[in-house]
């Protein structure tokens, strides 16, 4: 019987990305402890982004939209381990390349519901996706004004938007 999300284990880290601990996902998300997540970007390569509506039973944030697929790095995982899994559990993709848009620096994030240290990255195909896990309820592609549209009338995760928007081009 695998772990509930919740058990996972997550590395907490200090503002300069260094683990000073070890802790369940559940508490990480509880005590607001500031931890690791990767954001990618996923571009067709015709100036479209896709777009994606998470899963009503996410611990943050739930039924919001979102410009990347990505999450909370695990425990001993490195950043680009971590984007890897994301991108093949959340939407199927795993023969992909990813390119670091971030200079290769985590950033800082940090607001009332979570605190983190974040990689960027973007990849660039036209799927076929799945949403096996359950994570992504619905996803579409966009053109940069049919975003600004959406952003006017959807919530979407302010961490990915502060983080990843200014750093992608389409």
């Amino acid at each position: 019987m695998g772990l509930n999300a919740g058990d996972e284990l997550v590395d907490v880290v200090d503002e300069f990305d260094q683990v000073i601990q070890v802790v369940p996902r559940r508490i990480m998300r509880a005590d607001r402890l500031r931890h690791r997540a990767v954001f990618i970007a996923i571009l067709d390569g015709a100036g479209r982004l896709l777009v994606h509506r998470r899963s009503p039973h996410k611990d943050v944030w739930p039924s919001w939209c979102d410009i990347a697929v990505g999450g909370v790095v695990g425990a001993g995982e490195s950043y680009l381990e971590a984007a890897h899994r994301e991108l093949a559990e959340e939407v199927g993709v795993s023969a992909a390349t990813l390119a670091e848009i971030d200079l290769g620096e985590s950033q800082p994030y940090d607001d009332d519901q979570v605190s983190l240290m974040a990689r960027c990255y973007v990849v660039t195909t036209q799927g076929p996706f799945t949403f096996d896990d359950g994570e992504v309820v619905e996803a579409w592609w966009v053109h940069r004004d049919g975003l600004d549209d959406l952003l006017r009338r959807e919530r979407f995760l302010p961490d990915s938007l502060a983080l990843l928007l200014p750093l992608i081009d389409f």
